[in-house]
């Protein structure tokens, strides 16, 4: 297949309606595309997942990776999502900065690599915006059954916040959900004192639970906070109080607090009531030490690239780089801007795609 230009790649990315966990035959193309490399097709369920390998020698083996499937478009678009669009130096679509920007750069980086001192790969999986059950964690199964996992990542989802390089990400928050419920007694509300209501004692440890920190944080991690989003109790009636209230919360933990310390700071508050509490971990935190090899080099590679002096940074939700983490790989996150990610009219720019395939070339040569 010829060579295309990297802004020629992105658009043609961009007109795959990838939405989870459907490719629309995005991988297969990119396969065809990277000719030169080995590719290994992981399919689970009904989720596609390609890598492609290139030896150039004996070093380390780096591996970039990403998702080609996007969120559904939802309302409010001014063009069709699918169908690129320009207009005051924007490239208009769903994917455009989460993440088809990355996955062209990077894509047309591995193509252009002349030689490298080591083994260069792509991982793609179109099971990133969905569950990511049957995705890159599968890959990374099958690599490490295989004796064949990367020493570095990079994960190119979008990270920069103002401008172009001014952030990337070492780390990720984990995520920990919990339900929270309190038995009481349903009554009349006429006669309260023949009922135990719920909400009255849930209220009174509100003030003492709801948007607090449940640690200081650190250098790089904001501290992890018990946000609650969900209370409801009763049958919507006013002369019935309620038997039962349930409460959910999410904590975005990071490495200084876990499951068991929230257990301890929820039974603090409702040890004298009559409750069950159920967590559920579903991302664990990790954070890439800043002196890795990869961290170095992506950060010289920004500089050369941008003259941007580059933050670490550990804000946002989850991502797959979370299971780079947990098989030990030293793992970092850059990209362009995610001002727009999962929004309508969602949009990046050609000089950030082109920029960001600099960068990574970069990295690779001096890597």
């Amino acid at each position: 297949m010829r060579r295309l230009e990297t802004i020629e790649l992105f658009l043609k990315l961009l007109s795959f309606q990838s939405v989870t966990p459907d490719d629309d035959g995005a991988l297969t193309f990119i396969g065809d595309y990277l000719e030169e490399f080995e590719a290994e097709w992981i399919n689970r369920v009904n989720v596609k997942n390609l890598f492609l390998y290139r030896r150039f020698g004996d070093g380390p083996h780096l591996c970039f990776a990403g998702h080609i499937d996007v969120v559904p478009p939802g309302e409010g678009w001014e063009s069709d999502p699918f169908v690129p669009k320009f207009e005051d130096g924007y490239i208009y679509a769903r994917g455009a900065q989460d993440m088809k920007s990355g996955v062209a750069a990077f894509v047309q980086a591995c193509r252009d690599a002349k030689s490298f001192n080591g083994t260069l790969s792509i991982l793609l999986t179109s099971d990133e915006e969905g569950e990511a059950k049957h995705g890159t964690i599968e890959v990374l199964r099958y690599l490490q059954q295989r004796d064949f996992l990367p020493d570095y990542a990079i994960v190119a989802e979008p990270t920069c916040e103002e401008i172009f390089g001014d952030a990337i990400k070492i780390g990720r928050r984990g995520s920990i959900n919990g339900v929270i419920e309190k038995i009481g007694r349903q009554g009349h509300a006429a006669y309260p004192e023949k009922a135990h209501n719920p909400i009255h004692k849930v209220a009174q440890v509100l003030p003492h639970i709801a948007g607090v920190d449940l640690d200081e944080g650190d250098e790089f991690f904001a501290p992890s906070k018990f946000v609650i989003t969900d209370i409801r109790a009763g049958m919507e009636v006013t002369n019935v109080t309620p038997g039962k209230l349930k409460m959910m919360f999410n904590v975005r933990n990071n490495t200084k607090t876990d499951k068991a310390d929230i257990e301890a700071f929820v039974d603090r508050y409702f040890k004298d009531m009559n409750y069950m509490l159920t967590l559920t971990q579903s991302a664990h935190p990790f954070m890439t030490d800043k002196n890795s090899k990869i961290v170095k080099s992506i950060t010289e590679a920004i500089k050369s690239v941008t003259g941007v002096e580059t933050a670490y940074s550990t804000a946002g939700g989850t991502s797959d780089a979370r299971f780079f983490a947990e098989f030990g790989v030293d793992v970092v996150e850059f990209g362009v801007k995610n001002d727009t990610i999962h929004a309508p009219n969602e949009r990046t720019t050609a000089e950030e795609v082109e920029g960001l395939k600099k960068v990574f070339d970069e990295v690779i040569v001096s890597f």
